[in-house]
Parts: structure tokens; C-alpha cells; sequence
């Protein structure tokens, strides 16, 4: 019989170089980096770069929606165009319910529709009825360690043919420019966390609505959005300031049962044996709710634990 996964938590150490993801404004011709304050290893509070959970939550969200289209999974009218309000834009969705309509049918219709507002979550607030699905995946900040982050701004010129002659009646940027962009390298600590128990779950009627066989394939379409995240980042500037992702390193735990599988920040040094300590802690103490982990040392590595995963498929809550 194959395994149940209730819940998976991925804590790790991103490598990227050169790269300008995330930033938060621009003033003149000055564009600055999303920055963030965290505790250093001392304990004592440090400025770096960091991008933001929203930032790979929507790049996970995008690679689902094509891992969606070429599998054949089901869409809604919103998220089939990628539409950032989901099924909320769906007229057919919204005119399927009033304000009376038992929540437990709402979601039924939801969960059936779409794939993506089942596993990213959703709101919709139509016929004075509020309905709010909480996502499966948990995206934190991905923040640079304080002792393995740079960022600078560099000088950028925007070179135009006859750059002395400016035509008044052209926008202003027509002629030759002078900008600074940001560029950040470092160690990014990343956490992510997968209640992979809560695919396809009603949760007004605490059932399932749809079957085993879909939920495995929504599962592993999830599984491989996560992949797919480390493996094509998005974000701004990447036209010419594509990242150069050179290593992911850190570990996996899964939980078997409705015990949450553990996750420390990769900010604390010792995490690795952080989470060690916890697992080996928790399985003898609670010995029928097992704890599984497997470390991983480089994007290759990541990608057979990824691919190991799909051996298991998602748990599911037994109503008593």
C-alpha cells in the first residue's frame, strides 16, 4: 500500500548571483531592492535583500497553471486565463450562489472547478457572501543570511542612436539616459510548507470532492511547481539580469499523519541539526505518527527527492 504524505516542509539555503527579483520602489533614476530587517547570528538586527513569499508563490502559481494545461486538469474560466482574482472572476462561478447557499456547496463547486484555487486558495466576496479557501503551499520570505548577502547599485547607460538630438514632441525617455539599477548575490534561506492532507478537502463538510486518483494527480502537479520554481525563477530585470542559480542545498521532512512536519529557519545556523533533533525527538515520542526527512546538497539532489516524493500520495483526514 502506498504511503500518505499529510504535510511536507522544505527549509533551505538558495544560492543566487547577480540577480534584481524583487525590488520596492524608484525614485529619479534610481531603482532600490526589496530590503528587510532579520536577527543575525548574535542576535542583533541586520539589513539585507530579500524576496518576497508573494514572488515565488506567483511563480509556483504559474508554473501550475501550465503543468494544468498540458495535463488536462480542471481550470476555471478565471484561472484558465491566469486571471490574479481566480475563480472569483468566474460570472459562472459567482451567479451559482446567494448569500443563503450552505458554505459546503460553495467550496464543492470550487474544488471541482479548478485545481489552482483548490491548492493556491482563493477569495470571493459576491452576493454579500464571503468565501475564503486557504492555500495548500506556504511560501516564507526568501531572505538573504546576513553574513553571505551583497547589494549594490551599478551605473547603466541606455545608449541612443544621435543621442544629442532630442525631438520635444517624443517622450522623455527618447534620448540618451542615465539609470542605476540594483544587483544582489548571496545566500538566500528559503522555507516552504505543502499540507498536501488539505487537496480537495471541504473543509465546511470536512469530506473529500473529489476522488483518490485526482487528488494523486493534483499532488503531484503540485510537487512539480515547487520543482519547477528553483528551476525557472521569474521576477523583474531578468531580461538582462537573469539569475545565475547556482546551488540549493537543506532538507525535507513529511509527516504521516496530522502531526505538522518540522521546519527551522535556514537563518539559524544550526538548523540542520535543528530539525534532526526534532524529527528523532518526535518519532519517540509519539511513535505512530512518524516523521521521514532526506537532506539534499544541490539542485540535482532536490530534484530526486521531488521525484521520490511522487512515490507517496496525499493523506486523508478520517472523519470519526
Amino acid at each position: 500500500m502506498t504511503k500518505e504524505i499529510f504535510s511536507i516542509s522544505i527549509s533551505g539555503e538558495l544560492s543566487l548571483d547577480l540577480h534584481a527579483l524583487n525590488n520596492e520602489r524608484s525614485e529619479g533614476n534610481q531603482t532600490f531592492t526589496r530590503q528587510v530587517t532579520v536577527l543575525n547570528k548574535d542576535g542583533e538586527l541586520t539589513t539585507v535583500n530579500a524576496i518576497s513569499g508573494d514572488m515565488f508563490k506567483h511563480i509556483q502559481a504559474k508554473h501550475l497553471h501550465s503543468i494544468s494545461l498540458e495535463e488536462g486538469l480542471n481550470l476555471c474560466n478565471g484561472c484558465l486565463n491566469f486571471d490574479s482574482n481566480r475563480i472569483a472572476s468566474d460570472k459562472e462561478f459567482t451567479s451559482s450562489y446567494k448569500k443563503e447557499t450552505p458554505d459546503e456547496e460553495v467550496y464543492r463547486t470550487i474544488i471541482n472547478k479548478c485545481v489552482i484555487d483548490d491548492i493556491e486558495g482563493m477569495m470571493a466576496t459576491a452576493n454579500n457572501k464571503n468565501v475564503a479557501r486557504k492555500s495548500v503551499v506556504e511560501f516564507g520570505w526568501v531572505v538573504g543570511k546576513p553574513e553571505k548577502t551583497y547589494t549594490n547599485n551599478y551605473f547603466h547607460l541606455k545608449k541612443a542612436t544621435n543621442a544629442s538630438i532630442v525631438d520635444s514632441n517624443k517622450a522623455e525617455n527618447s534620448g540618451q539616459n542615465i539609470f542605476y539599477r540594483p544587483l544582489n548575490t548571496g545566500v538566500y534561506a528559503t522555507v516552504i510548507h505543502l499540507e498536501t492532507s488539505r487537496i480537495g478537502l471541504n473543509e465546511a463538510s470536512l469530506c473529500y470532492d473529489i476522488d483518490s486518483e485526482e487528488r494523486k494527480k493534483r499532488y503531484d502537479a503540485l510537487l512539480k511547481s515547487v520543482l519547477y520554481t528553483f528551476l525557472k525563477t521569474d521576477g523583474a530585470m531578468r531580461a538582462s539580469q537573469a539569475p545565475h542559480l547556482h546551488d540549493f542545498k537543506g532538507i525535507i521532512t513529511a509527516s504521516f499523519s496530522t502531526l505538522p512536519a518540522p521546519s527551522i529557519s535556514p537563518l539559524n545556523g544550526e538548523y540542520l541539526k535543528e530539525i534532526e533533533n526534532i524529527t528523532a525527538n518526535l518519532n519517540e515520542l509519539i511513535p505512530d505518527k512518524k516523521i521521514e526527512m532526506w537532506s539534499f546538497d544541490s539542485i540535482s539532489d532536490f530534484t530526486n527527492k521531488i521525484r521520490d516524493l511522487m512515490g507517496y500520495v496525499p493523506g486523508t483526514i478520517q472523519r470519526r
